[in-house]
């Protein structure tokens, strides 16, 4: 099966991260990771594995996908090139309203 999905980076540097976190996934034949347009192009063995779970591989390696979202110390590990700007979570949203609450 082939997909493709947003993944959010930079530079060649997350190019090899993010192909390489992609096939790490058992059933994925290959990956590739457009930094102009931030499009992954899958081509997988879907017996073996799904779309989830190959975003869920990025993420843990510092990424943000549409799905899945890396955890701050992840994306904190990446270099600083490949520092891209992240979507604001709404958990963070929600919790800096309970402490500086509108008035």
């Amino acid at each position: 099966k082939t997909e493709s999905f947003k993944v959010y980076g930079n530079c060649e540097m997350c190019k090899a991260r993010i192909e390489k976190a992609a096939k790490s996934v058992d059933g994925v034949s290959v990956a590739n990771w457009s930094a102009d347009t931030k499009m992954l192009a899958l081509t997988f063995d879907d017996s073996k594995t799904d779309v989830h779970k190959v975003q869920e591989a990025i993420a843990k390696v510092g990424h943000d996908t549409d799905m899945h979202r890396a955890t701050d110390e992840a994306y904190n590990k990446v270099s600083g090139c490949c520092k891209y700007e992240r979507a604001k979570s709404e958990t963070k949203e929600v919790e800096k309203m309970k402490l500086d609450p509108i008035k």
